[in-house]
């Protein structure tokens, strides 16, 4: 029996060295469409207490963007939103990054395109105020038409009935600052003689199950945890951005001591992550009453 010649070999481990190639590209293909190609995700949580008129009531998520462009000037990103036909728009947090460069504009174009498509509501992130400048950048934001929420409330109206949203800044902002539990102090104070549903706009998801939970919110509604990152099967995300593997609350609907959580998976990186199994997300959110 003849032996293998040695060119059968070189043939054959040069087959393979093109096949790991090929599956080189075809990853660094789908990683790079995985973290640019936005995904609209629907969630319709229910609530016995939401007033009647705000039953089908449709709101946009948008957080995290770390600023990322979809598209030239957001375009992309915009013509997704535009298409769900929001009523509001929620920014929750961290609209630009503390560790890459920040576009010129890119906080005016941004708050400009979504305040265009629906009233947009604002709170900080842990990374602007990392970034610092934020009273200037919150004068942008208002400039452009964004209603930034710092530690404050507002009744959002719907034929006869109204609920309140609350916003607070991020814990990195100054450390002299009005308290969730003070916040929420005031909301009952302000409504004495009603239980008025209310939703709190807060970016860091990790604080719920501890803190945000216990207010009386009926919804919190949070960012920060970038679902987790990488998503695998039977898991809420591989590793936290506080670099601790296997978090929760990082992606969609929670409950806790009463409160529902929405998170969402929010839309871009800070140096030097990527997202696996997890595209960017425009979340819709429909209040149903049940």
């Amino acid at each position: 029996m003849k032996r293998r010649s040695k060119p059968y070999r070189q043939r054959s481990w040069g087959r393979q060295l093109l096949f790991l190639i090929a599956l080189g590209v075809l990853a660094v293909f789908y990683v790079h469409w995985g973290n640019t190609t936005l995904q609209t995700t629907f969630f319709s949580p229910a609530f016995r207490n939401l007033p009647q008129s705000f039953d089908g009531c449709r709101l946009v998520v948008l957080g995290d963007l770390h600023s990322t462009y979809f598209g030239e000037k957001n375009q992309q990103l915009l013509s997704a939103v535009r298409a769900q036909e929001p009523e509001y728009i929620f920014l929750v947090g961290d609209l630009l990054d503390a560790f890459q460069e920040i576009p010129e504009g890119y906080a005016e174009e941004t708050a400009a395109g979504l305040a265009d498509i629906a009233p947009t509501y604002y709170v900080t992130g842990n990374h602007e105020w990392a970034i610092g400048d934020v009273p200037e950048l919150k004068q942008t934001l208002e400039a452009q038409g964004v209603k930034v929420l710092s530690n404050e409330f507002v009744a959002l109206k719907r034929n006869r009935d109204h609920v309140i949203l609350a916003g607070i800044d991020d814990p990195n902002g100054y450390a002299d600052q009005k308290s969730p539990e003070a916040l929420a102090e005031e909301v009952r104070n302000a409504y004495v003689y009603e239980d008025p549903f209310w939703i709190l706009l807060a970016h860091r998801n990790n604080y719920f199950p501890e803190q945000y939970s216990l207010l009386g919110a009926d919804l919190v509604i949070s960012g920060h945890g970038h679902g987790g990152v990488i998503r695998l099967p039977f898991t809420d995300g591989l590793v936290s951005t506080d670099r601790t593997f296997f978090p929760s609350y990082t992606a969609g609907l929670y409950k806790e001591n009463g409160s529902t959580l929405f998170v969402t998976r929010g839309l871009g990186n800070t140096w030097p992550s990527f997202r696996l199994f997890n595209r960017p997300e425009v979340a819709v959110v429909t209040l149903r009453r049940g």
